[in-house]
């Protein structure tokens, strides 16, 4: 547990670190989600029936901004192969690096999603869709990331691969988010919300095991 909570911290320092990807990730969200309104114009009832699928793809592209660094860099400079040489086992290591990413990327996104919400005049109502869809879909976002960066290790420039492999895998988690948000507006229940609950809950589950298991290849020795 020691070796996990200090992997944990480790990535969650190098991530505030210049060039660590947390706040570029934070700013691409809110610039993105501030742009669409300027865009569309002042018609708040078009806004609100948006909001859904634009903050959670505003979320989606901004997360993938940091994945290529969750193993590119301590596959760089062989703290990869170290980590693996440790007591904590590759999968808990890997899930260590999902966990570091969702709290340094999908925390931070979920808290300032409220104050996105102003600018698309979401009614009171939507608010509590709006944050736990983010909160509860956005780990899935890190967990499946982490799997395409495991994949895309040994690729050169494998950075520029990553979205287009981990957008299919995510598409889900973006129809069952703004899903669920929708309902919230129309106070429909149209099941969005316990379909994101169970594709987070098995992304996070599963994704270790494929994670570490797509690692071990490009290990030393």
């Amino acid at each position: 547990m020691s070796a996990f909570v200090a992997l944990l911290g480790r990535d969650i320092r190098l991530a505030f670190r210049a060039g660590g990807g947390a706040m570029l990730a934070l700013a691409f969200f809110i610039v993105m989600a501030a742009l669409i309104p300027l865009g569309i114009g002042p018609d708040l009832k078009l806004l609100a029936k948006v909001a859904g699928g634009v903050v959670w793809s505003a979320a989606l592209l901004a997360a993938l901004l940091s994945l290529d660094r969750l193993f590119q860099a301590d596959y760089e400079d062989g703290s990869l192969d170290l980590i693996a040489l440790s007591p904590l086992p590759l999968e808990a290591a890997s899930f260590a690096k999902i966990a570091a990413h969702w709290l340094t990327t999908g925390l931070p996104l979920t808290v300032v999603s409220p104050l996105l919400g102003l600018l698309y005049g979401l009614p009171p109502a939507a608010y509590p869709a709006l944050v736990l869809s983010l909160l509860i879909g956005t780990p899935a976002i890190s967990a499946i990331g982490a799997v395409g960066a495991s994949l895309t290790l040994p690729v050169r420039r494998g950075g520029l691969i990553l979205p287009l492999l981990v957008l299919p895998l995510v598409t889900p988690a973006l129809i069952f988010g703004a899903g669920a948000i929708s309902a919230a507006l129309n106070g429909l229940s149209n099941g969005a919300f316990g379909l994101l609950c169970a594709f987070s809950f098995v992304a996070v589950i599963v994704s270790p095991f494929i994670t570490a298991f797509a690692v071990r290849p490009n290990l030393a020795g």
